[in-house]
């Protein structure tokens, strides 16, 4: 089943984004003081192709990594394309061996071609002349597989970019091996109750750039639809992406300061939730020490010693204090369609004068009309720090 699944994930376009070096250059000089004397695993990167792989290969000795290990799935769409690792072969030979799923092991580079540098001309020597670096896997090289679990137990740090599809299934068996990573997945992962859980328990947290932002991801070349195209490659910009980690993130230890004064016109409370609205993180009130709903925006400025999370402000993760029969509008106008608690989100009185979107439901009995508040954060601040 496992092995379904993950051989349905590989046709899954989504799970076919390649991560530009300028994303990954950018990200990890963060955290180059934890990578010295660890074993660093990339267990979602062809290493033909992967950007992570050529990044830790390539600052081997700078990093003072300890060993580099990068696994792949079998026919990878793009193996080959950027390290011609078997180039002095026949095509068939070379055909072949790109439709098995390998790993690489590195634990020395030297300088090989003696220009007292150390890039990829020497990562490409020591792969060519080096048996003993790539092996075959027995399997598909699926992250969860007997043999790829067995390297993840060695590792002291997983980077990489792992299949959207599966990023849940992925950070749970980091979490369950005690992992350290540093990853890349979806926004709206923050909303996955799994997530969600661990983002609340200071488990996980968002990393330092891109956030809200997006990136750009290489594609395969039979990819018909995509953004733009750099150094001869497709690209694709998938807005809702950012990275992931459990390492320390400075900014998660910063305080937001806190200007505005609480006034209920400023802030409505919500119809069916015991809370405030606050259309803006920077607007959260210094003075107000109730329960309070932000854009998921929040997130990737949590700082866990000035705010509590309570809930996502969702059916299922909070209890709704009232149900009230409203018809759904779109566009402000009626749909002649029904529902209770407005489809399970949080939702206050629309204001003519303030709001710019058109109201989205209509109670039957009264006519009162409201506005749908989307995802939504409950928060709390906790004792106030310098007045914030």
């Amino acid at each position: 089943m496992a092995t379904e699944l993950f051989d349905n994930a590989k046709r899954n376009k989504a799970d076919e984004f390649y991560t530009r070096m300028p994303d990954i250059e950018k990200e990890l000089r963060y955290y180059k003081d934890y990578f010295r004397d660890k074993v660093i695993l990339c267990n979602c990167d062809d290493p033909y192709e992967s950007n992570f792989f050529k990044y830790f290969s390539m600052n081997f000795n700078y990093l003072g990594i300890k060993k580099l290990i990068a696994t792949c799935y079998a026919g990878s769409p793009v193996a080959g394309t950027q390290l011609p690792l078997f180039e002095t072969e026949n095509s068939e030979s070379k055909t072949n061996k790109l439709k098995q799923a390998y790993k690489i092991e590195i634990t020395k580079i030297e300088d090989e071609n003696s220009d007292g540098a150390f890039n990829l001309t020497d990562v490409e020597y020591l792969l060519r002349n080096n048996n003993n670096i790539i092996t075959t896997l027995n399997g598909n090289g699926d992250f969860r597989s007997e043999e790829c679990v067995e390297l993840l137990k060695e590792a002291d740090i997983v980077i990489t970019n792992p299949p959207f599809s599966l990023f849940r299934e992925y950070v749970a068996q980091l979490i369950e091996f005690d992992k350290k990573f540093i990853i890349i997945g979806n926004t709206n992962a923050l909303t996955y109750k799994e997530i969600f859980k661990l983002i609340k328990e200071d488990k996980l947290r968002t990393g330092y750039t891109n956030f809200n932002v997006g990136m750009y991801f290489y594609v395969p070349e039979d990819w018909d639809n995509y953004h733009k195209v750099e150094d001869g490659r497709k690209l694709v910009r998938v807005s809702t992406s950012c990275w992931f980690t459990n390492l320390y993130v400075k900014k998660h230890r910063d305080f937001i300061t806190l200007y505005k004064k609480y006034t209920p016109e400023e802030f409505p409370h919500y119809e069916n939730y015991d809370a405030i609205n606050v259309d803006k993180v920077s607007e959260i009130p210094f003075d107000y020490d109730g329960e309070i709903g932000v854009p998921i925006t929040f997130l990737d400025k949590y700082n866990p010693d000035q705010f509590e999370i309570i809930a996502l402000g969702i059916v299922g993760s909070i209890s709704f204090s009232c149900e009230k029969k409203m018809e759904i509008l779109r566009k402000g106008k009626p749909t002649g369609e029904y529902t209770v608690n407005a489809k399970g989100t949080l939702y206050r009185k629309y204001n003519p004068i303030k709001d710019t979107k058109p109201p989205a439901f209509r109670d039957i009995e009264t006519g009162e009309l409201y506005s749908s508040m989307y995802a939504r954060i409950i928060i709390k601040r906790r004792e106030r720090h310098n007045g914030n």
